[in-house]
């Protein structure tokens, strides 16, 4: 087994969203995985296997800290992008297929940006009242600063407050803790004339109930993406921005194609990359 480590999302390498990614992890169950994700400590950590669909290119399992995701975003870009660094040759040129809990996920290869297809939203509608007020709380804005709390399931289960400006969401400051599961994400719009058009933040909770702040989210991106587009709060495409209140400086480009698909683009880069894993494959199988 080698390990890689991909930075995604970010403007430069070191300022997106660090993901593990685990070659040849085949001889790994669940447990192990798991063990090794807590152990790394990033918001997630994927494991390259063999597809078992003929129409996937490589297959993923993708875990968190307190258990495994059906799909995440920021990990499709940087397996994807591993994936093709060790040598890995789509069917298509330009155009590759990753298998995870979700199904099939289209990824586009243009110059050094990766983007994925949104996946369709399994939960959409708004929040009834008592999940709005927690949402609210968790994530430490006022109630007069929301225009609108919706679910904008993909996967993880990200509940989204629509706030009214850039400025609130980074005003924004969350408990420290909630119930494990909990996955709530904010946006507004930036001004204009910047770099970005909406400014996002994204909080789960760890294993352990602990309040993270997401660097950079593209299952959350793409969420968002699709209740935008499809409630005319954002046209062709768009910018945007996250991270800042970690420490990171994340973009992500969004495209809505004419035929209405969803694209969730960002930048990758490798920064350590063939990392041999001999204590951990000595236990971990």
């Amino acid at each position: 087994m080698k390990l890689d480590l991909i930075d995604v999302f970010g403007t430069r390498a070191l300022s997106g969203n660090p993901l593990a990614v685990v070659h040849g992890a085949a001889a790994l169950d669940p447990a192990a995985m798991l063990r090794l994700t807590q152990w790394l400590g990033f918001s997630e950590t994927t494991f390259l296997l063999p597809p078992a669909d003929p129409a996937a290119d490589y297959r993923a399992r993708i875990f968190y800290p307190a258990g495994e995701l059906p799909f995440a975003g920021h990990p499709t870009l940087g397996t994807c992008h591993a994936w093709l660094n060790a040598g890995g040759r789509p069917r298509v040129p330009g155009r590759i297929v990753q298998q995870c809990g979700i199904g099939l996920i289209e990824v586009r290869q243009e110059d050094d940006l990766l983007s994925f297809a949104a996946p369709p939203l399994i939960k959409d509608g708004p929040l009834d009242a008592a999940e709005r007020a927690e949402a609210i709380r968790v994530a430490g804005v006022p109630e007069a600063a929301v225009i609108e709390a919706v679910h904008v399931v993909n996967g993880p289960r990200w509940q989204l407050l629509r706030l009214r400006s850039a400025e609130e969401v980074l005003a924004a400051r969350p408990v420290a803790r909630a119930p494990v599961g909990t996955d709530i994400g904010l946006a507004g719009p930036c001004g204009e004339g910047g770099e970005a058009d909406w400014e996002l933040r994204a909080f789960f909770a760890n294993q352990h109930g602990a309040i993270v702040e997401d660097p950079v989210t593209g299952s959350f991106n793409a969420g968002v993406a699709l209740h935008l587009f499809a409630h005319g709060l954002a046209r062709d495409g768009y910018t945007a921005a996250q991270g800042r209140m970690t420490g990171a400086d994340g973009r992500v480009r969004v495209r809505r194609d004419a035929d209405g698909s969803v694209w969730i683009g960002g930048r990758c880069d490798t920064i350590a990359a063939g990392a041999a894993l001999p204590a951990f494959a000595a236990v971990g199988a």
